[in-house]
């Protein structure tokens, strides 16, 4: 078990299809309803898929100075909302004014506190767009903005302008595992003494129609479901055919304990585990057994100092891909040995759609909900499970006595990240707001 600083979560951010803020989010994926639809308009015209998980009813943050707004990708429009919205949770920020300055302080001194953007592709938008411009017009129509916000850790420097956070401002790539990578690159920071404070933002949106040809000339997404978009994403499923690609972000206000107690606000949750590694097998592929990803899971309980029988619910990476999907339960079956077929499991994606660079962050928010309600969302669409003797929540949310969420992520070029998530005793204070009325055990909410 590692002697550093306990690190608490004080903060929640998101923008997703499932819903625009936490709240929204966490009602819809904790009552099963699907943030999949239709890819409709002429920029999909000729694609290959057309569904997808598309972020509605958003509207680009008002505090934003209308010429920064002009100049950013949507994706960092919803990058400085999540952000925005956790900062506030948490206590540890008011609203940003038009110039970026924070209407007060921050609690921690600002060298101290850091800010980290998780993504795969970061705004792949800005420069497909600026390609097509030069094609078009030459040099002089590519637009500068695409040199300053057109990098993947353009976000990271922009929220911490905003809110003056003068410690490092980085991103990290991992394709789908950035995410939970960045989330325990921040508890590293925050455990060894280099900052009281990381906010990790997880962001992407490569629902555009080169990412969308691309993955599917792999075969890797799910197609053919134009007329049942929300029944696509299949995980564990036997008749699943690929994942559902989404668009969004999500924010996690990470803090060390101490700094938390000393300004008064409530822990969430304890991000106690951390494990990481690299499958060095395959471009896409996993390793048939799950190697690396069992590894990442054994490094994170060895993290946190904790047992495979105390993991009382899995978030599953579990995108819906065949190959995927069975390397992910073998893998599990290896880190948690006979314990592991008891343990609930749970596929959140299958309500979001796969968020890519921003999948762990965002299903790290779910967990931390999930430990707040006492309330274990289903997996859709999962009719005819595949693997036999697994305890995978399908037939509506569960109510549970949860105290720790492992959650995982997987990513093409075998990157494998897991994170451990306990409950941390404050959370009394805010599960009975956290809690979804309409959920009840054993209640089909597909």
């Amino acid at each position: 078990m590692n002697a550093g600083r306990r690190v608490v979560i004080t903060g929640l951010g998101a923008v997703a299809p499932s819903g625009v803020g936490v709240p929204a989010l966490w009602e819809a994926v904790a009552a099963g309803r699907s943030g999949i639809s239709v890819l409709d308009g002429a920029e999909f015209d000729g694609s290959p898929v057309r569904i997808g998980g598309r972020v509605r009813g958003f509207e680009a943050p008002a505090l934003l100075e209308p010429a920064l707004a002009r100049r950013l990708s949507p994706v960092q429009h919803w990058a400085v909302a999540a952000a925005d919205e956790a900062l506030a949770q948490a206590g540890a920020a008011g609203a940003a004014g038009a110039a970026g300055a924070a209407a007060r302080a921050l609690p921690w001194d600002p060298l101290r506190a850091a800010v980290i953007a998780a993504t795969g592709s970061g705004p792949v938008d800005a420069m497909q767009a600026a390609t097509r411009a030069l094609d078009a017009r030459g040099p002089r129509a590519v637009p500068l903005a695409l040199a300053m916000h057109g990098a993947p850790d353009a976000a990271a420097a922009l929220v911490a302008q905003r809110y003056g956070m003068h410690g490092p401002a980085q991103g990290v790539s991992a394709t789908c595992a950035s995410g939970a990578i960045a989330l325990g690159e921040g508890l590293r920071r925050i455990r060894h003494g280099y900052a009281d404070a990381v906010l990790v933002i997880g962001m992407e949106d490569c629902l555009n129609r080169v990412n969308l040809a691309s993955n599917a000339n792999m075969r890797a997404l799910a197609a053919g479901y134009e007329d049942a978009p929300a029944a696509a994403c299949r995980p564990f499923d036997r008749a699943r055919s690929g994942f559902v690609m989404s668009q969004g972000a999500a924010a996690v206000l990470l803090e060390a304990e101490e700094a938390a107690r000393a300004r008064g606000a409530v822990a969430l949750a304890e991000l106690a585990g951390f494990g990481a590694s690299s499958d060095a097998h395959h471009p896409t592929a996993p390793h048939p057994e799950g190697r690396g990803g069992a590894e990442a899971v054994r490094l994170c309980l060895a993290d946190a100092g904790a047992a495979p029988g105390a993991v009382d619910h899995i978030n599953a990476h579990g995108t819906g891909t065949p190959a995927g999907d069975a390397a992910e339960l073998r893998a599990l079956a290896s880190a948690l040995r006979e314990g592991a077929a008891r343990i609930p499991i749970t596929a959140t994606k299958s309500s979001t759609g796969h968020l890519l660079g921003a999948s762990g962050a965002i299903e790290a928010v779910i967990s931390v909900m999930t430990l707040l309600s006492g309330l274990i969302p289903p997996t859709l669409n999962l009719e005819d499970p595949e693997f036999a003797g697994w305890d995978f929540v399908r037939e509506g949310a569960r109510r549970a006595n949860v105290g720790s969420v492992l959650s995982t992520s997987f990513g093409f070029g075998g990157h494998n990240a897991a994170l451990l998530i306990r409950g941390a005793g404050d959370g009394a204070a805010v599960a009975a707001e956290t809690a979804s009325p309409g959920a009840e055990e054993g209640r089909n909410h597909t």
